[in-house]
């Protein structure tokens, strides 16, 4: 065979000849990090350095750990390991803990839904099938950061973190109720796995030095996605060497929500002194136009990462455009695949990208339109989802109760009802996660109910469920290679000839809970790994509207403001960089003086002002009072609902987003009093309360 470094780069070369650590590689996006890493290994093993037994390849998904597998084989290396790191602790764990122990290793539970869901019962809490997937998501990142039960609330607080509408002192109890369950069934989740392998390498000596003298090597891939749960079984396996060779790029850190943490990449020279580090930038997977759009979006911000430079020839120049509303920018879309497809382009070579789930309908529908096959990567098919399905169900429920639409109201009200019923409110939670994915496919749904009023007066509500179930015949028809649909962030790690990223308006993205400046980051960096998915052609889009016939007051992303040109800016394109807030309605940035009521000036407000004024000022004072911030009595969503609402029974209060038994028991009284306009004194604090 040739030698392994004949087919390397400059900078690959450097990081195959590295051979022993700390190395750290800076690998901007389709740099070729890969080959890097896996020839190095190769290399270390054709040269003796490295026993192949002896090396550890790490990373973070089985797709990436089996193609360093086969990479490795191909390269006569064979008999390395490359796994996840779950992977590794478990075949670590099976083995030792009988032998540490005595007792036979915990059952692997396949789904924390159940054992969360024991431990609500438990609590006495009412938690739907969305709330209970976002528990589970939370007690997965307080895990891997190293978060207890106990902490959970200061932490929670300090973070602005928020599950399923629940306060996050109840939180800390779902979280220490799971684990008594779960210990009581006894059985242990993945987090379990990295914990405990852990505590069997810190604990007992014997076993970390069997486990060290086994992997003297350490390779870890995507280094800018480790936990802290993650770095600290990291540090146990090296125990204290520093043969360690590190992968990652800082400006692909897109799952901080889920406890990654880039600084660990950032900072390895600091806890490795002597690093060696090597910056892979030549970009071999994009156009030079692609390439420069993507530097440019990072440019002097707090996400620039390496400045990639382009190897492939020139191509087409990137496209911006902005659309009338989301049907004719999907339409637009599918045209353009369309001609694509007809000039003998391949179709799973071509995908459109956005930012949440609910998105896709509008692209599923246009593309059956025009009958090109489409495929969901990372999620299930609109009509397919399970909000989704019973929704249509209930409003076929209702169409065939000949329900009739109170005085005023129109069917597209029974509409609103009918999965008012199931939880959809008019403005979306503040949560993210199952809960405001719902939200947002129950939203979808509502707005084609107005779509289709609007296109057909004479119709009725049968009509429009009718329609659904059409969509959703002709958009389940079975598939083979065709137009990926996928999220951001579905779509890291994969590559097209051409992409399509499409809802690109502020709003969406950053999405409206990005309220921090380091979650206003992480949106741009999702931008920028969809640019960099693009190898040849790249789009990105925009709707003006949601639905046709609605005013045109949204705007482009502000990631967007250096990258359109002069014919593509609208004409208001002033924002804040700093601190820039947007119209909870339509999307347009606001002003300081538009941003206490979170909508600009040209979009009303459906509350009573004086009431919301009178409940946010109550409660700054009970915030005080409890010695909690804010928005831990109330949203400022739930006190606009509230002062919308205007509840006059606790029955009524309770159907308000944000307001549940522990809230009506605490707060209720002195809410209808004030939603009634009567006085209500000066809440005491603990001191005044204790004094009197």
């Amino acid at each position: 065979m040739p030698d392994v470094l004949d087919a390397l780069d400059p900078e690959q070369r450097q990081v195959a000849e590295t051979l022993r650590g700390p190395v750290r590689v800076l690998a901007g996006a389709g740099t070729g990090k890969t080959r890097a890493i896996t020839h190095r290994i190769a290399h270390g093993v054709r040269t003796g350095v490295y026993v192949p037994t002896e090396v550890l390849a790490v990373t973070f998904t089985t797709r990436a750990a089996g193609e360093m597998r086969g990479r490795l084989r191909a390269l006569g290396a064979p008999q390395v390991q490359a796994r996840t790191f779950h992977s590794a602790a478990l075949r670590q764990l099976r083995y030792f803990w009988p032998h540490v122990h005595g007792t036979e290793l915990p059952a692997l539970t396949e789904s924390k839904i159940p054992l969360v869901a024991g431990a609500t019962r438990r609590l006495r809490l009412r938690v739907d099938q969305a709330g209970l997937r976002d528990l589970a998501s939370e007690i997965e990142w307080a895990k891997v950061s190293n978060v207890t039960p106990d902490g959970y609330a200061a932490v929670a607080t300090a973070r602005g973190r928020s599950v399923a509408n629940l306060d996050v002192e109840t939180v800390g109890r779902v979280l220490a109720g799971y684990e008594e369950v779960k210990r009581d069934q006894g059985r242990m989740d993945m987090e379990d796995v990295l914990l405990l392998t852990a505590g069997v390498l810190a604990d007992d000596e014997r076993v970390a030095a069997q486990v060290r003298r086994q992997y003297k090597w350490f390779v870890v891939d995507e280094f800018q996605d480790v936990s802290p749960l993650q770095s600290a079984l990291l540090d146990l396996w090296l125990g204290g060497r520093d043969e360690i060779c590190v992968v990652g790029d800082p400006a692909q850190t897109i799952y901080s929500f889920a406890g990654a943490n880039a600084d660990y990449l950032r900072d390895f020279p600091k806890r490795h002194p002597g690093t060696t580090s090597v910056e892979l930038v030549r970009n071999y997977r994009s156009t030079p136009q692609v390439v420069g759009a993507a530097n440019t979006l990072l440019a002097g911000t707090g996400s620039t990462g390496v400045q990639l430079r382009a190897q492939r020839p020139a191509g087409p120049e990137v496209r911006y455009g902005g659309h009338d509303d989301e049907v004719a920018e999907a339409e637009a879309v599918a045209q353009r695949i369309a001609r694509l497809q007809a000039e003998g382009h391949a179709l799973s070579e071509v995908a459109v990208l956005f930012r949440i789930n609910a998105q896709s309908e509008a692209y599923e529908e246009a593309l059956t339109a025009h009958g090109v096959p489409y495929v969901i990567r990372g999620g299930v098919r609109f009509f397919e989802r399970p909000e989704v399905r019973e929704a249509v169900t209930r409003l076929r429920g209702t169409a065939r109760s000949d329900a009739v639409p109170a005085d005023g109201d129109t069917w597209v009200d029974l509409v609103r009802d009918t999965l008012g019923g199931m939880g959809w409110r008019p403005d979306p939670p503040t949560a993210r996660g199952q809960t405001r994915d719902r939200w947002e496919s129950w939203q979808a749904l509502v707005s084609q109910a107005e779509t289709y009023a609007e296109g057909t007066p004479d119709a009725g509500l049968g009509s429009f469920v009718d329609d659904l179930d059409r969509r959703a015949s002709e958009q389940h028809a079975p598939v083979a290679g065709g137009v990926t649909l996928a999220t951001f962030h579905a779509a890291k790690g994969l590559e097209w000839d051409a992409v399509f990223l499409v809802g690109l308006q502020d709003g969406t993205l950053p999405i409206t809970y990005a309220q921090t400046p380091e979650a206003v980051e992480e949106e741009r960096r999702l931008l920028y790994v969809g640019m960099t998915r693009a190898r040849h052609d790249l789009s990105l889009t925009w709707a003006r509207a949601r639905n046709p016939g609605q005013a045109p007051r949204r705007q482009p992303s502000r990631f967007l403001d250096p990258l359109l040109p002069d014919s593509a800016k609208p004409a208001v394109t002033s924002r804040s960089r700093k601190g820039a807030r947007t119209c909870v309605e339509c999307g347009k940035p606001l002003t300081p003086a538009e941003r206490a009521r979170r909508r600009c000036a040209e979009c009303p407000v459906a509350y009573d002002e004086a009431t919301f004024e009178r409940l946010r000022t109550w409660r700054k004072e009970r915030a005080s009072a409890d010695d909690v911030p804010a928005f831990m009595v109330f949203s400022n969503a739930t006190l606009e609902q509230l002062a919308e609402a205007l509840p006059t029974t606790e029955r009524a209060l309770l159907a308000v987003s944000g307001v549940g038994p522990d809230k009506l028991e605490k707060y209720g009284d002195e809410v209808l009093a004030l939603v009634a306009g009567e006085p209500l004194e000066r809440p005491l604090d603990d001191a005044e309360e204790n004094k009197s």
